[in-house]
């Protein structure tokens, strides 16, 4: 038996492209939501609070 190995190939950067992009938009989600604490969100009432609601929703104090 022959036991080779070959080295596994790189994952093109274009292949990982939309995988970067949602992992952005959920850290981007997760901050607005669990540290922004209103500073962005204070643009319209229902964001402020759909904002407020998921920060209860995942557990971050915010009183």
């Amino acid at each position: 038996m022959d036991h080779t190995t070959t080295a596994p190939t790189p994952i093109p950067l274009k292949d990982l492209r939309p995988a970067l992009i949602v992992a952005f938009a959920a850290l981007l989600g997760i901050f607005l939501m669990a540290f922004d604490q209103g500073a962005v969100s204070q643009t319209g009432l229902w964001l402020h609070e759909v904002m407020h609601d998921g920060r209860h929703l995942l557990g971050v104090p915010c009183h």
